[in-house]
């Protein structure tokens, strides 16, 4: 049995990139390898500037806040939350911190973790702006400011995480609902997620139920990527592990995941709470949630990953691994649907999708919006093995030399190249090569059944694989009893 049990909560921050504009100003909201082309005076924090709140990035973190079961406010207003940082030239952050989205209850995430479902409750969700990006080199450091003011969605979880595999879990399911709800393309690759870590162990004998029982918190910053996450856990938990059972006591601090040594790295002491001096943003008046407008919000919530698997399982009858793969990115289920809806069987279309489009995506390391196949391309190759035109090894032939020379699979689909099922046309085939193996039909007979191999092979090799390979082994079977 665990000595220690893990108690484990996120501070998940993901950049809206479903808005046209900045949070507060109206420079573009859109991912740019160029450096500090999505600028206005605004995002420098230049003296006279005002902000302006964007409606649609309001409207989608209360959809959020929606989603995840929270209260929706009355009132909202912003807070300047103050400190200084070189990312923040105005030396404080618009946030929200005493009326955060979530008023009066706890929100809660259901997600899978392998075959079980979990929970974990929401202290709450609130909207504010990202700071710019620093890149730092040997001797000078680069500031970008196309990422200060991106609107900012910080999700706060209670410590009901016990695991890495938990907070991986929770984070995908997360990811999974922004895209969903056309919140956020949730990419780590482009910096839109963000997560903080706090992790604590406690006697696993204690109830959970109670904080005191808890440990002392540590805290992880900045960690980018879900594997980052994973690895910054588990390394957490083995650190304090073994600063607790060496009699030694942890530490309530701030800590950094460093990726080339593997390790959390002290960057500070950390107090219960740091005085950022909030005040009420005085260029934002506060405005009112009506009813009216929460309703609309609601109604535009749109089908979810869950919603969608469930359906798949129910209505498709698919395997529920299989139903996951497909709905795990929003664009390869979308891709899935209408896949479906050009009328592919949606069992023969979720076996093309999870293993041979899904192969080629990971393989050339692309997305499903790069693939060339479309899905009417692919009811070309669909349609072929159903009117008997191709074999499923065929079938597999004509669909990567459609991607090698980004041609419709059509052209490389005709009759003068179709597979052999008129059943005459196969049997004369069969009774000739029968004719000449006596000796491997005596064997065959004399209890050697893995020469039917040896008997289809020559049957594919007569027609160059046009035969029909079930058909061959009907008809093979049925000339081998008479015989």
């Amino acid at each position: 049995m665990t000595k220690y049990l893990a108690k484990i909560g996120l501070e998940m921050h993901c950049e809206m990139s479903e808005t046209n504009t900045k949070v507060f100003s109206a420079a573009r909201n859109e991912y740019s390898e160029s450096p500090n082309t999505n600028v206005r005076p605004l995002d420098m924090g230049f003296p006279g500037t005002l902000p302006v709140v964007n409606k649609e990035a309001v409207r989608l973190a209360l959809m959020a806040s929606m989603i995840l079961k929270c209260s929706q406010p009355e009132y909202m207003y912003f807070e300047r939350k103050n400190y200084y940082y070189p990312d923040m030239p105005k030396n404080f952050q618009i946030t929200q911190e005493t009326k955060p989205i979530p008023v009066g209850i706890y929100g809660e995430v259901l997600f899978e973790c392998g075959d079980e479902l979990k929970k974990v409750r929401v202290n709450n969700i609130h909207l504010e702006e990202d700071a710019a990006s620093l890149d730092h080199f040997f001797s000078t450091s680069n500031i970008d400011y196309n990422r200060a003011g991106v609107p900012l969605l910080e999700l706060v979880t209670e410590p009901d995480i016990h695991s890495a595999k938990e907070a991986v879990a929770f984070l995908e399911h997360m990811r999974s609902v922004y895209q969903y709800a056309g919140i956020s393309e949730a990419d780590s690759k482009k910096g839109q997620i963000r997560c903080d870590v706090n992790i604590s162990l406690m006697d696993a004998e204690l109830d959970e139920s109670n904080p005191e029982n808890w440990g002392t918190r540590t805290e992880i910053k900045n960690v980018n990527s879900f594997g980052g996450v994973r690895d910054a856990i588990n390394y957490e938990i083995e650190r304090q592990t073994e600063v607790l059972e060496n009699g030694g006591i942890v530490e309530q601090e701030t800590r950094r995941w460093d990726e080339e040594s593997g390790t959390t790295i002290r960057m500070r002491s950390k107090a219960d709470a740091i005085d950022y001096k909030y005040f009420v943003e005085p260029n934002i008046p506060k405005f009112r949630i009506t009813e009216e407008w929460l309703d609309e919000i609601r109604k535009t919530i749109p089908e979810l990953a869950m919603d969608r698997k469930k359906k798949y399982v129910s209505d498709y009858g698919l395997s529920s691994y299989d139903a996951g793969v497909l709905v795990k990115e929003k664009a390869i289920s979308d891709y899935y649907e209408e896949c479906v809806k050009v009328g592919i069987d949606a069992k023969v279309a979720a076996n093309w999708v999870t293993v041979n489009i899904v192969g080629e995506l990971n393989k050339e390391n692309i997305t499903i919006k790069e693939f060339y196949i479309t899905p009417v391309m692919l009811k070309q190759i669909i349609d072929g093995i159903n009117e008997g035109l191709l074999s499923s090894k065929q079938a597999k032939e004509v669909f990567f030399k459609a991607i090698e020379e980004r041609k419709e699979p059509k052209n490389f689909i005709s009759k003068d190249n179709a597979q052999i099922s008129d059943k005459d046309e196969l049997a004369r085939i069969i009774v000739e090569i029968l004719d000449n193996s006596p000796s491997q039909i005596e064997q065959y007979k004399g209890g050697r059944d893995n020469l039917f191999d040896y008997f289809v092979g020559q049957v594919m090799k007569s027609t160059r694989g046009k035969a029909n390979p079930v058909m061959t082994k009907e008809i093979l079977h049925e000339e081998l009893d008479k015989r």
